[in-house]
């Protein structure tokens, strides 16, 4: 059964992954700026008119997506990325690091073998560099990090609202495979930073939304120690 897209705090959505569209894609969330929407990552592919729906059960307009912003290059996250530039315009942007396996539609760097897909070569049109860059929507900032470990460009994203500070840590828990570039010392740097940014809600790529800003810790905290 799947449900509705839920709102985590005012204008920030789940809107996919798992019962809002298909079990094989990651979450995705949306960032409404005052009618400007920004798309964090875009399932596996498959879920692109759900995702759409969810969109307009919120009685958001797809048209008013200017940005989908991936968290990393794989297919669970970059998926429908093709879609939304074709047919809404939708500028992608991910890190340097991780851009030419969209570039080239990679199936071993992107995962699509793991999905029995392929992902088809795609233009990025913005080209996230070093530690960190601050995009502006209207009058509000959205930080985005640098942190490598699950892929070599693997970024985690936040912004503040409503005094409360939300993190998007997609994948924090891994997996890590040769494949993929994985490198867990990178990784447990990355981890570490995201606790210096003591968040009070974690968007999370697979497994749920953690509140307050203890279970966030707690959260990334336990895979420090599992792969300690």
């Amino acid at each position: 059964m799947r449900i509705k897209a839920q709102e985590i705090i005012r204008g920030i959505y789940q809107i996919g992954g798992g019962n809002l569209t298909a079990g094989e894609d990651a979450a995705i969330f949306l960032i409404d700026y005052t009618g400007e929407l920004v798309m964090i990552d875009c399932g596996a592919g498959r879920s692109s008119g759900l995702i759409v729906r969810n969109l307009k059960t919120l009685g958001l307009n797809p048209r008013n997506i200017s940005s989908l912003i991936l968290t990393h290059c794989h297919i669970d996250h970059v998926g429908s990325a093709p879609f939304f530039r074709k047919q809404y315009g939708t500028k992608i942007i991910i890190h340097e690091l991780d851009a030419e396996p969209l570039e080239k539609g990679d199936s071993i760097r992107t995962a699509a073998n793991w999905y029995d897909t392929t992902f088809p070569p795609t233009a990025i049109d913005r080209k996230l560099r070093g530690e960190e860059e601050i995009l502006k929507f209207g009058t509000e900032e959205l930080h985005c990090l640098h942190t490598p470990g699950h892929t070599p460009g693997s970024i985690s994203l936040y912004l503040d609202r409503d005094g409360k500070r939300i993190l998007f840590g997609q994948d924090i828990h891994g997996p890590f495979h040769k494949s993929f570039r994985s490198n867990i010392e990178h990784w447990k740097l990355s981890m570490h930073k995201l606790l210096r940014m003591d968040a009070d809600i974690l968007c999370e790529g697979h497994f749920g939304i953690f509140e307050p800003k203890e279970k966030v810790r707690e959260y990334i905290e336990r895979y420090l120690e599992e792969y300690d």
